[in-house]
């Protein structure tokens, strides 16, 4: 991901903290060796490389750095006394129970922390008028809920009112809550955060990034993304197979990704069977001598079959003039770019009076609906284990995230200022074109 690092100058990457850690953090021995903890000045800086280094020497401003997340040894919140609650927004992603059991975990074994509420249905669980009962999470409730998919807490989507969700946070006595979704779960944890702040409470706001499409800005991947492109690779063979077990066999595959390309293109390298990737930054024409569907027509006459493969938010503008629909979130329902692909490319292999046999699989709620492999499950609770360190240091109005090979803390108003896109420019895509062999582009000449 290419990102113009500029812009974190116009954030305060200070995570705000209640009050000053006055507890000793509860601790256990190693053979020979004590905890490693992080202090608060540990920094992960932005840069990576030399060239950047002398970049930024000649801009001559400080280089902006996250903290870093880790457990601390003075924490704020008392151990043993502290009361949390853990909600799951959006859309279903692979490892959301990896996280609550490995949150519930923590609290209950490294804390010492007996209570930690379920909230069910998302952001709505916190309204009175839809009456959904809270749970409360215990190991035993939690034992073996990571190796299924889902949540076990349900979700939902839509904003809820912020006062509302704190009045219930203040009825239940919670000092910390976990917020697990994307980025209309995070704006939701930020404006808690901001009404908690007003009212002067001492409540942290701790979120997690849950996004299948890995599009949180300024973080490297975010959990359920490496399970998604995993399990698209079982869609991906089989229509490789029915591609191949036709003359002229096409198989098309559509995978999620609203806006960012990620899944397409690392399933596209994880497979190696796919001849056409398509993904929202890159805008295709089908028409034309360098149009998708010429190109389609080489490679049918060279080599009999192909495999395309499509990412959700590919080629909406195709659409333009279509009435358009909206989530309870806010977020536009697609049209489907598979299905209007596979009509496409039949009519026009019609016309050129050439056979094909064209299959369409949409894997999308089968690999969402899940259980994460088994390093998706290491990062789930890793994330889960920095988030419980983070919410009993009393730092709050922060997503924890993983960049540069480090666990941070990154303000949300930073993770939530725009979303992670896939660059043409990038190595990953750059891989994507060697593995396919396909054209840089699908535009004609002007």
């Amino acid at each position: 991901m290419k990102i113009t690092y500029e812009e974190l100058l116009n954030f305060d990457l200070q995570v705000k903290k209640i009050g000053e850690s006055k507890y000793d953090s509860p601790s256990f021995e190693l053979p020979g060796e004590a905890v490693n903890f992080v202090n608060d000045d540990d920094r992960v800086l932005i840069i990576n490389s030399q060239k950047d280094l002398e970049l930024w020497k000649n801009k001559g401003v400080d280089i902006p750095s996250f903290e870093k997340a880790g457990a601390r040894d003075k924490i704020y919140f008392r151990p043993g006394e502290t009361i949390s609650a853990v909600v799951t927004c959006g859309g279903l992603c692979p490892g959301l129970n990896s996280v609550i059991r490995a949150i519930v975990y923590m609290n209950y074994y490294r804390y010492h922390n007996r209570v930690t509420y379920g909230i069910r249905y998302g952001y709505e669980g916190f309204i009175d008028k839809y009456d959904h009962q809270t749970i409360n999470l215990t190991p035993k409730v939690v034992e073996n809920i990571h190796k299924i998919g889902g949540t076990i807490l349900g979700s939902s989507r839509g904003e809820q009112n912020a006062g509302e969700i704190v009045d219930k946070l203040v009825e239940l006595n919670v000092n910390i809550l976990y917020t697990i979704g994307g980025d209309g779960t995070l704006r939701g944890a930020l404006a808690i955060a901001k009404e908690i702040e007003k009212r002067n409470l001492k409540i942290v706001v701790i979120g997690i990034p849950k996004t299948i499409d890995n599009d949180i800005s300024y973080i490297d991947k975010s959990f359920g993304s490496e399970t998604a492109f995993s399990k698209a690779c079982d869609a991906i063979n089989s229509a490789h197979i029915e591609a191949k077990g036709a003359y002229n066999g096409v198989g098309i595959v559509k995978v999620m990704g609203r806006n960012s390309g990620f899944i397409a293109a690392n399933a596209t390298i994880a497979s190696n069977d796919v001849n056409f990737c398509l993904v929202p930054e890159i805008p295709f024409e089908l028409d034309g001598p360098k149009g998708f569907l010429e190109r389609l027509k080489k490679r049918l006459l060279r080599s009999e079959h192909a495999v395309i493969l499509v990412a959700e938010g590919a080629g909406q503008y195709f659409f333009e003039g279509k009435e358009k629909r909206f989530d309870p979130s806010g977020n536009e329902k697609l049209n489907d770019i598979g299905l209007f692909l596979k009509e496409k490319i039949k009519e026009y292999f019609d016309k050129e009076n050439i056979p094909t046999s064209i299959k369409y699989i949409d894997p999308s709620y089968i690999i969402r609906s899940t259980e994460p492999t088994p390093n998706d499950s290491i990062f789930c609770l890793q994330l889960a284990q920095k988030a419980v360190h983070a919410g009993m240091a009393g730092k709050t109005g922060i997503v924890v995230g993983y960049f540069n090979g480090e666990f941070i803390h990154l303000p949300i108003e930073a993770a939530t200022s725009k979303r992670k896109v896939l660059e043409p420019e990038s190595e990953l895509w750059l891989s994507v074109l060697e593995s396919t062999g396909q054209p840089m582009s699908f535009v004609n000449d002007k």
